[in-house]
């Protein structure tokens, strides 16, 4: 720690947030808080942008937060929606699955297959419009920090050492991360199993429309097509031994995809391959001080369920309207502990799904292979069934199902009533005995009253109110329900809290 007494009486840090890492992560993070008023400064070590695919999928919460942050009409168009999961074993077609979001409310009820790389051009092109740039070849070294501020070292790439203050660092620099490693951060846990990923071309009769996996006696293969030229990206859950050398990789995956599928299969030349032995590990809290840590440098874990990088992106969206608000003086430091306290049990729970979905992709009993397509030929064929597993796999896949119910952030609701105030003044009231969003819920749909009809009411979406960067207050004037408040209030919240506050009115006319 640098001490207080050494450091000037007034000290001016060159930015407000350094952050490291120019993923998909660090560009979000980096995004939100420029897009919030922040002096942002973001560094990669690589030399340039990454050429390889690596995460694939894109799930709804995700697509809710580039809706937020206004660039989803920019992601949607580089991917493909997935319209099933299908299974083969012992050459055989044995279920589809349709992937049917369609019960769940969001305006996104698909995973969408899209190339890392396509995703980080979309968000470098968006930090460039906030006037952030990527500085790419320069390296986070060290640091210190005490109370104040950051104090960094970095390297660039001709050996130039530079010194730079920062209000705040911000560590999404992946699973080998500088900055988790200076802060003494253990990522605790297990490691797991050794697979093969490969990027090729395939000659198929399969339809790129569908997530496969194909099950050929005590090993499998997950098939994810991507939007052009043929190619696909194969995961080999049993990779043979010099899988990855030159020309090897498609031989092998040939034979194995023509036995699991049962027709003829070729493979292509790969334009990536990577044979690695995953952790299941993460941090037991994601901050120290003036420094925090999201996406893979907090947490690390098997591809299968395809959650890195979307419970990353949405944990620097959560870190950073916080650090916004405690930087501008809207709210105290305290506001920032709640990052950890919400997101590592999150984390907690990723590295469980993780496992499951391991082990169901893997299926490396021989039996599995049998009694799993049984199983889920049962639960295609009996509706009610089909519906229960769809809402638990889909649900969790998604990313809707999270919320922060428990947060020392959440107040409990009374009686159905939630309140917030000031100075006594009712600055919010809600009232709907079915319909009603419970406090940490993630936001979607919730009924309003309808003045030709004040007890039926209707389901209004307000996602879109959320793509302001401040917070959202939204206010029922229309005088037809026991929650309503008077026009006046909301020209009162707006005029004392308009800075950080953005006020909406249902129902009625607004200030």
């Amino acid at each position: 720690m640098v001490n207080p007494t050494d450091r000037p009486a007034e000290p001016t840090p060159s930015t407000q947030v350094l952050v490291v890492g120019a993923g998909p992560v660090g560009l979000t993070a980096a995004h939100e808080l420029a897009r919030r008023g922040l002096q942002v400064r973001l560094i990669d070590a690589a030399p340039g942008p990454a050429r390889t695919s690596r995460a694939v999928a894109t799930h709804p919460r995700t697509l809710e937060t580039y809706d937020q942050m206004g660039i989803v009409d920019d992601v949607l168009p580089r991917g493909r929606r997935n319209r099933a999961f299908t299974m083969y074993a012992g050459g055989r077609r044995r279920v589809r699955l349709r992937a049917d979001y369609a019960t769940m409310p969001t305006r996104y009820p698909y995973t969408l297959i899209i190339e890392q790389t396509e995703t980080e051009d979309a968000l470098r092109s968006a930090v460039a419009r906030l006037g952030v740039r990527v500085e790419w070849g320069v390296r986070l070294a060290d640091f210190t920090q005490d109370a104040e501020a950051v104090d960094v070292r970095l390297v660039h790439t001709d050996g130039r050492e530079e010194s730079c203050t920062a209000s705040w660092l911000v560590g999404c620099d992946g699973g080998h991360s500088t900055v988790r490693k200076r802060l003494g951060l253990e990522l605790l846990g297990e490691s797991s199993e050794t697979w093969m990923l490969a990027d090729v071309p395939i000659d198929t009769e399969v339809e790129p429309d569908s997530i496969y996996w194909a099950h050929t006696g005590g090993q499998a293969l997950m098939m994810v097509p991507f939007v052009r030229d043929g190619r696909w990206r194969i995961l080999d859950t049993v990779p043979t031994a010099g899988a990855a050398e030159p020309g090897r990789a498609e031989e092998l995956l040939s034979a194995k995809l023509t036995a699991g599928l049962g027709h003829p299969v070729r493979v292509g030349a790969a334009s990536w391959t990577s044979v690695f032995t995953f952790q299941q590990r993460m941090v037991e809290r994601m901050q120290d001080g003036r420094v925090l840590v999201a996406g893979d440098a907090a947490h690390v874990h098997s591809p299968a369920s395809g959650q890195g990088m979307n419970t990353g992106i949405q944990e620097a969206y959560n870190l950073a309207w916080k650090l916004a608000m405690v930087e501008q003086g809207h709210a105290g430091r305290e506001l920032l502990e709640t990052y950890s306290e919400e997101r590592v049990p999150l984390g907690a729970v990723l590295l469980g799904s993780t496992r499951t979905a391991t082990t169901l992709v893997q299926l490396k009993n021989a039996l599995a292979g049998v009694v799993l397509p049984i199983a889920l030929r049962v639960v295609n064929t009996v509706r009610p069934l089909r519906r229960a597993v769809q809402r638990k796999v889909l649900g969790g896949m998604s990313g809707l199902k999270i919320g922060y119910g428990a947060s020392s952030l959440t107040t409990a609701e009374t009686d159905r009533v939630t309140y917030l105030a000031n100075a006594g003044s009712v600055l919010m009231s809600t009232r709907e005995p079915v319909a009603t969003p419970v406090p940490g819920s993630r936001a979607a749909a919730v009924r309003t009253p309808e003045a030709s009809d004040p007890a039926a009411g209707v389901f209004q979406d307000f996602r879109s109110e959320l793509r302001d960067p401040r917070w959202s207050l939204l206010l029922a004037t229309g005088g037809h329900g026991p929650g309503d408040v008077p026009v006046g209030v909301a020209v009162t919240a707006a005029a004392q809290y308009g800075e950080w506050l953005s006020v909406r009115t249902v129902g009625g006319t607004g200030p």
